[in-house]
């Protein structure tokens, strides 16, 4: 099944409701800070999971104290789709038990 590009205007009507992530050309983007390097590592676990629940993987980097996710589609030929929202939103989901900001 083919995913469909979101338009500019689906791209910043979604952000509008994910406080936080922005658009840098054509990948959404969230950085998060943390309050230690185990609680980083713990929650980009946590997003590992998600990513393969979800069968969508981001761009995901750890930092000292930091993770920060970098998410297009692929299939759709690098552009941003809902599938890219359906995964910061489940991100957006965990990141307040991990203790993130």
């Amino acid at each position: 099944m083919a995913v469909e590009a979101l338009s500019q205007q689906e791209i910043e009507d979604r952000l509008a409701d994910l406080p936080g992530w922005t658009l840098e050309k054509d990948r959404i983007t969230r950085s998060y800070r943390l309050g230690s390097h185990i609680a980083a590592a713990a929650m980009v676990v946590h997003i590992a999971q998600i990513q393969e629940e979800l069968d969508h993987h981001s761009d995901l980097t750890l930092g000292y104290h930091s993770v920060s996710l970098s998410v297009h589609t692929h299939s759709a030929g690098g552009a941003v789709t809902a599938k890219d929202f359906a995964l910061a939103r489940r991100v957006e989901d965990i990141a307040h038990a991990h203790g993130a900001h």
